[in-house]
């Protein structure tokens, strides 16, 4: 038996099709601003990841301050 012919080439990605479909209807400083746009987005959505994170581990310092000057 033999095997089932390999394809040469990949099939796209979704994110490949769509990216090319972009370049074809958008102009090039509006793919720049759209791509800059969304990397401000997940940007802000780390730094506000980080301050959640932050603001839990400042709060449980605390509450060990709290619970150590309770001891003395």
């Amino acid at each position: 038996m033999q095997a089932a012919p390999v394809r040469a080439t990949a099939i796209p990605s979704l994110t490949t099709a769509l990216r090319a479909v972009e370049s074809l209807l958008m102009s090039g400083g509006q793919r720049t601003a759209r791509r800059n746009a969304w990397t401000s987005v997940l940007e802000d959505r780390r730094r506000a990841k980080d301050r959640v994170e932050a603001e839990r581990v400042l709060g449980q310092a605390a509450q060990a301050g709290q619970s150590a000057s309770v001891r003395l």
